[in-house]
């Protein structure tokens, strides 16, 4: 029998001692796991980059793969943990929204975990609980008789881009290492809204691409370039080149689309528009 794959997604970052405790305690609780990293450099407190890097990690791991989400854990004091069910994949974290930003609304299963208030409730704590609800579940334990099913959870909307008959206008969700930038903009969306029309993809108010390639190879060294990443995602990036660095552009943030002008004027380095003629 193969071991069963836990995999671990935080915004803890890899300079201090955080993210070996939390492998070293899943391992107390069960040393079958096999662990696989997927990042733990997410942007804190950033649940479109959360949603968009676990959405579409887990969709390539084998049915009943687990994974632990550790990203804004304590948006508020935990009482509660969440273990949902997506198709064939578990996943564990904290009742802040996240889990409906990953599912696109409700997942197919969702329990609530209450936690002991008696015990100190820290990232090591909540690793595990989480653990061991997984391993309850791989005892046979259906995920129902974990926690309460009927909680009510809390929600966040997706993030969508603003959809009109003559422009899609989407944000900024990810800034991967080479600095491309990733748009939340799928290429379903973006046909749909394009109709076969010519387009030209608008950032930074006056750099435009008019055409979407198939890889890096297709521009010049130095060139933008827009193309569809293997997320399905709109891609905005300079070959061999630094996207994000060379036009200002920024990941997308919440405080930017609600509080002051000052923030509100740094969307025009979050937002990608793509006008259709």
């Amino acid at each position: 029998m193969s071991m069963p794959v836990l995999t671990l997604t935080s915004d803890i970052g890899l300079r201090d001692f955080l993210v070996g405790a939390v492998k070293g305690q899943i391992l107390q609780t069960n040393d079958a796991f096999q662990l696989i990293d997927i990042s733990h450099e997410i942007v804190p407190f950033n649940y479109a980059q959360t949603a968009y890097v676990v959405k579409h990690a887990i969709k390539h791991f084998p049915p009943d793969t687990f994974h632990l989400v550790l990203t804004n854990l304590f948006h508020q004091k935990p009482e509660y943990l969440l273990v949902a069910r997506l198709g064939d994949q578990y996943l564990g974290m904290a009742d802040n929204g996240l889990i409906t930003m990953i599912a696109d609304g409700m997942p197919d299963e969702v329990i609530a975990i209450p936690l002991d208030k008696q015990q100190i409730r820290n990232t090591i704590y909540c690793t595990k609980v989480l653990a061991q609800a997984f391993t309850d579940l791989l005892s046979g334990r259906p995920l129902s008789k974990l926690g309460d099913p009927n909680f009510p959870i809390q929600a966040k909307n997706p993030l969508r881009p603003l959809l009109s008959s003559n422009y899609i206008e989407g944000q900024i969700i990810y800034i991967d290492r080479f600095e491309n930038v990733i748009v939340n903009i799928t290429k379903e969306e973006f046909e749909a809204q394009r109709k076969g029309r010519r387009f030209k993809i608008i950032f930074k108010r006056d750099q435009e691409i008019d055409r979407i390639s198939e890889s890096y190879a297709d521009a010049n060294e130095g060139s933008e370039i827009a193309l569809f990443n293997s997320a399905g995602h709109l891609e905005i990036a300079i070959n061999k080149g630094n996207a994000a660095g060379l036009f200002g552009l920024q990941g997308f943030t919440e405080k930017s689309a609600s509080q002051s002008q000052f923030m509100q004027s740094r969307l025009y380095y979050q937002t990608i528009r793509v006008i259709f003629e």
